[in-house]
């Protein structure tokens, strides 16, 4: 399902004019006509919601929720769907991390420098992989330059202080004219936090009182494990510090007919991991830390040729180098993950020609991935993908058609080193074809209705095909399984929206069947002390909605009161087997907002029901309810881009846990957290 997409993610059309307005791609329009889910965080909205990982910062987004691997490790959710199944992008393409093979491990992209972050949900998000296939999230910043600056410099700077966490956060960014068609970059960014403050315990009730009850009848004898203590940890989550700093550099060239630019980053961080704490005999608890670091190179080009059949050509490339230490609590590393990728993408746009426009293309991703240590559960393995793709429109005004489809060639490799007997070499291959159509109609001039129907195709990750040893993130023993066929899907997506004077509503629901879907299942059997997870394959559905809407309640001057509300919710079946697990629960909420103003504000209630739907390996999470709060002021009437923002994050301090995450039970969410974020630009 690729066309809803091209509404979604831009690459070289530059910041679009409004986020409520205008979601730029290969194909440009207005958000009224994209036929998916599509969410958009830009300016003061993303100054308000801003957090130290990407996921956190969009977790009140429609259909969004977050892995919550403590504070640092927090991947995007997408309607259920993690992992592999979500892609995650820097102006899009891949973001070369580690972070699709374990859930403690962070993505390395940087909200502190985003200026803009769009979100597509389900499969339309094809067009920029196959494993995007619950959706993409793509993160834009100005590391190269779009536009030469009117006045020949321009200065972003913003910073941070947040109470939960005692963080210290910063970044700043300038371009400067240094010729008449040259512009220069520069950015960096700092992030220092101590351990999270929760509001409660960090055990659930049950694990308190396993915990208790160990220590009750002797605890463990050779005194290594404080069963009581562990019981007793509450307040803050001990081992959750984080430093993280990044510097970049770019240039860009800029003309009248198209731009070249490049850019240069290092990534830095060092973050540490909740602590699983040990509850019975038996059990081990670790603290890890993660030492991170990435250097990465960009390229951006357009050519706008004008002509009769092609109306520009749009290359993006990205390469980078990476690798993190899982360091033991004497400092020494006890695995290694190294990684090194590229992804390039080339796109011709065609000249509209009557109704008829389209966009045609071609994408190749390459990843060279390597697990050293005692916690190697995974060879040294190669994946490579080419793909091409193509997308068209036609646009009748109150009636539109759009068309997609995408094939793609992956090779995955298993390449193990003499000294791993564990693991077989092997080598995967697949062809992967997947395709939608779609139409979108004007009812009236304020209502619009639109359906995808959609067939994708998935190639099994490494990770799927060729894991054979313990994997501590997981607390599993993962065993993949060579041989896996591609997982195959068929859905159905209907879109809904109206705008009215003075009220909003957007609302999506979606249906998909899955043929040879993708899981792992434990075997019932233990290895190196720890459940083995096989990987199987068999037949799931997916189905669920996402609603918003928005209502103005009274206009004072430039100020703008209005009620707005959104909820979203999922259900996932793995047929004859059980309830997907993981899978986050309805979730509503609500707020009444001041914006447009020079001071201007928001109060909000967020609902997240109980999940009692669970596999057979999960335990169940109470629903929770918490209350946010901000107020803020442009100081300047004429410069929007400047603001100061105190907001009250879980402002009654509950104790929240994520259905969601891996350590749910052992690391709630952040307490109460008392922010202040002040932003400039020049």
């Amino acid at each position: 399902m690729l066309l809803p997409v091209a509404a979604a993610l831009a690459e070289d059309a530059g910041p679009p004019t409004g986020a409520d307005i205008v979601v730029t791609a290969p194909l440009s329009r207005s958000r009224e006509d994209v036929i998916a889910g599509v969410s958009v965080l830009s300016g003061t909205e993303l100054a308000q919601n801003l957090k130290p990982t990407i996921a956190e910062t969009l977790a009140r987004t429609p259909g969004v929720s977050a892995s919550s691997f403590g504070p640092s490790a927090s991947r995007p959710i997408l309607r259920g769907f993690q992992g592999d199944r979500v892609r995650v992008l820097t102006d899009g393409v891949g973001s070369f991390d580690a972070s699709t093979a374990s859930v403690d491990h962070a993505v390395v992209i940087n909200p502190l420098l985003a200026e803009r972050i769009e979100v597509v949900r389900g499969p339309s998000a094809l067009l920029y992989g196959s494993e995007a296939i619950g959706g993409v999230v793509n993160v834009m910043d100005t590391r190269i330059p779009r536009t030469i600056p009117e006045n020949g410099y321009r200065l972003t700077a913003q910073g941070t202080y947040g109470s939960a966490s005692n963080e210290r956060s910063g970044g700043v960014a300038a371009d400067v004219k240094a010729a008449d068609n040259l512009v220069l970059h520069v950015d960096g960014s700092y992030l220092k936090t101590g351990d999270q403050r929760i509001g409660g315990y960090a055990l659930t009730p049950a694990l308190r009182q396993q915990a208790l009850a160990t220590a009750a009848a002797g605890g463990d004898p050779t005194g290594e494990i404080d069963f009581a203590g562990n019981a007793a940890v509450k307040d803050k989550l001990p081992n959750t510090q984080a430093k993280t700093w990044e510097v970049g550099v770019g240039a860009t060239v800029i003309t009248e007919t198209g731009s070249l630019g490049f850019s240069y980053s290092h990534y830095d961080s060092l973050y540490g991991v909740p602590i699983r704490y040990a509850t019975q005999l038996g059990e081990e608890q670790e603290a890890p830390r993660i030492d991170v670091a990435q250097d990465r190179i960009d390229a951006r080009a357009q050519i706008d040729t004008g002509g009769n059949l092609l109306e520009a050509i749009r290359f993006r490339l990205g390469a980078a180098r990476y690798r993190h230490y899982e360091l033991e609590e004497d400092n020494s590393i006890g695995t290694a993950f190294y990684n090194q990728g590229m992804e390039g993408r080339l796109e011709l746009a065609q000249a509209q020609h009557g109704a008829w426009r389209g966009v045609t293309g071609a994408q190749f991703v390459y990843r060279d991935f390597d697990v050293v240590g005692d916690e190697a559960f995974l060879p040294r393995t190669q994946t490579d993908q080419q793909g091409v793709f193509t997308l068209q429109q036609l646009d009748y005004g109150s009636f539109k058609i759009e068309a997609g489809g995408r094939y793609e060639h992956s090779i995955a490799e298993g390449k193990p080193r003499p000294d791993q007997p564990q693991f077989l070499a092997a080598k995967e291959s697949f062809d992967l074809l997947s395709g939608s159509l779609g139409a979108s109609v004007a009812v009236t001039d304020g209502i619009k209705i639109g359906l995808n129907l959609s067939h994708s195709e998935r190639a099994p990750s490494a990770e799927e095909l060729f894991a054979n040893g313990p994997h501590a993130g997981t607390e599993a023993f993962e065993i993949g399984e060579p041989g896996l066929a591609k997982e195959k899907a068929n859905g159905a997506e209907a879109v809904l929206h109206i705008h009215g004077h003075g009220f909003d509503i957007e609302g999506s629901a979606y249906y998909t069947r899955f043929a040879n879907y993708i899981d792992d299942l434990p075997t019932g059997t233990l290895e190196d002390g720890l459940p083995v997870f096989q990987t199987r394959q068999g037949k799931a559905r997916y189905y669920g909605f996402e609603a918003q809407g928005s209502l103005d309640l009274a206009h004072i001057g430039a100020t703008t009161i209005a009620l707005d509300a959104l909820a979203d919710y999922v259900n996932a079946q793995i047929l004859d087997v059980g309830p997907a697990p993981r899978i986050p629960p309805l979730r509503v909420l609500g707020g009444i907002e001041a914006r447009g103003g020079q001071v201007f504000g928001r109060a909000e209630v967020e609902r997240a029901a109980s999940q009692d739907r669970i596999s057979d390996f999960e335990t169940e999470t109470k629903g929770w309810t918490t209350v946010n709060a901000s107020i803020g002021v442009h100081p300047f009437a004429d410069r929007k881009g400047t603001s100061i923002i105190l907001s009250a994050n879980n402002l009654f301090d509950v104790t929240a846990r994520r259905a969601s995450s891996f350590l749910k039970d052992y690391a709630p969410l952040a307490g109460r957290d008392i922010r202040v974020t002040a932003r400039f630009q020049l």
